[in-house]
């Protein structure tokens, strides 16, 4: 009797989400979190790097940098490891390593050796969030994983509030060290229960032609009622060639190309508000505690519009929600500049422009995630947010670049939303390019 052929992803589909699924999302979920509250806490740190130090614009736009360096290479490295050695692996230990350097930051004792060891806990912090992602979409029915991956995504954003919540008390009350040992004590606690409940990706198994009984004693844990009895498991077939080079083809190379400038132009955005905000706001004359709670405003609002974002790309054309999404945040960019002086208009705007451009980069997390097929999907999405961090690098030092040129700050942010404007153009440019589906084969 020949083998019965089951389709990985078919189990998946064909069953309701298991308690199982929902604690690897809900994992991959504390990892994202815990990324979000050690990369935004450097910009809520700032002021009181400031204060201590005597440290200029000119000193925090390297120390910015340096940690975004580190999130590209760690992305550009972890990434096609992923797809070579598995997802669990690469997430738990760049979780430990993230983790360990985080806390060593808190011991730096100027703004030099800072900057070097946020480069270290940066290369860290690149390699979990893409690993978390990937895991977690391979574990999602089809018809949900937009919404679930942005739901699991949803972690940096609430870390990154966090982070600005924590820095309000912590910092007053231990310092910024304080904040940096929080950030560092919370993934190493978090890794026992990584090992303990995080399985190999199914689908990866498959793809790298693993044993059926593994794979299927990996689907049974997460689809209990599976009935895999003497079945062999079908995934697309692996094309040949490097994990990178597999971007650009069978259809992908386009497609490639406008996820990396949406990516580039998004974490510009991004990282532009969130490093410099802090600064902007006490320069307005807030308080210190005052401008880590309107900060935290900008990442609360991108778990709203996560989660909303989320909903409407499972329900309607994703591209064109995305691309929507990023014009509503450049729109609130532009307010940004005009309300400094009116608190409840710039909490508004802050709001307004994390629902928008944070909102979205969950969202084109989610898009890249399904984009790409499982042999090269871990690749796919660490390089596209390895971009990112390209423009990430770039958008936390232009803002002192932007400053230094003595405009006012209606001309700044007009300037900080032209890469939004950009994103939206490169999402409706790839929704006009589909993309045809993989052959598939049986794993041997």
């Amino acid at each position: 009797m020949s083998p019965r052929i089951v389709d990985v992803q078919a189990v998946f589909d064909s069953h309701p989400l298991s308690a199982r699924q929902k604690l690897v999302i809900a994992l991959c979920f504390l990892v994202v979190a815990i990324d979000g509250f050690d990369t935004a806490a450097i910009g809520f740190i700032a002021p009181a790097l400031r204060a201590q130090w005597g440290a200029t614009p000119a000193d925090l736009g390297p120390l910015f940098g340096a940690g975004l360096f580190g999130l590209m290479a760690g992305a550009f490295v972890f990434g096609p490891l992923a797809d070579r050695v598995g997802r669990k692996p690469v997430l738990v230990a760049t979780t430990i390593f993230f983790g360990i350097a985080t806390y060593a930051s808190s011991f730096a004792g100027d703004v030099q050796t800072l900057t070097a060891l946020r480069f270290i806990t940066g290369i860290g912090l690149g390699g979990a969030m893409p690993a978390a992602i990937t895991l977690t979409a391979e574990v999602c029915p089809q018809g949900r994983r937009s919404s679930l991956v942005t739901l699991m995504f949803c972690g940096f954003t609430i870390g990154s509030a966090a982070a600005g919540l924590a820095a309000s008390h912590v910092v007053a009350a231990f310092g910024w060290q304080g904040l940096l040992m929080l950030g560092g004590v919370l993934p190493l606690v978090l890794t026992p229960l990584l090992i303990w409940g995080l399985p190999e990706s199914a689908r990866y198994l498959a793809s790298r032609k693993g044993h059926p009984a593994r794979i299927a004693a990996v689907l049974k844990r997460l689809v209990p009622e599976a009935d895999l009895d003497g079945a062999t498991f079908m995934v697309p077939l692996r094309p040949a060639g490097s994990p990178v080079s597999r971007l650009f083809k069978d259809g992908l190379a386009m497609g490639t190309v406008f996820i990396w400038i949406t990516f580039f132009m998004s974490l510009l955005v991004f990282y532009l508000l969130s490093s410099w905000l802090p600064l902007l706001i006490t320069s307005a004359g807030f308080s210190m505690a005052n401008a880590s709670l309107m900060g935290a405003t900008l990442a609360t609002g991108g778990t709203i519009g996560a989660v909303i974002i989320g909903r409407l790309m499972d329900r309607y054309e994703p591209h064109k929600v995305l691309a929507l999404s990023y014009v509503v945040a450049g729109l609130f960019v532009v307010l940004l500049g005009n309300a400094v002086s009116v608190p409840w208009l710039l909490v508004l705007a802050i709001f307004g422009a994390g629902f928008g451009v944070a909102g979205a980069q969950v969202g084109i997390n989610a898009l890249a995630a399904g984009f790409y097929p499982t042999a090269s999907r871990a690749t796919g999405v660490s390089w596209a947010n390895a971009v990112g961090r390209t423009g990430s690098v770039l958008g936390s030092m232009i803002g002192g670049v932007l400053l230094s040129f003595g405009w006012p700050l209606s001309t700044v942010f007009a300037a900080a939303a032209v890469p939004a404007f950009i994103a939206a153009l490169a999402m409706l440019a790839k929704a006009a390019r589909p993309v045809r589906a993989p052959a598939s084969a049986p794993a041997e």
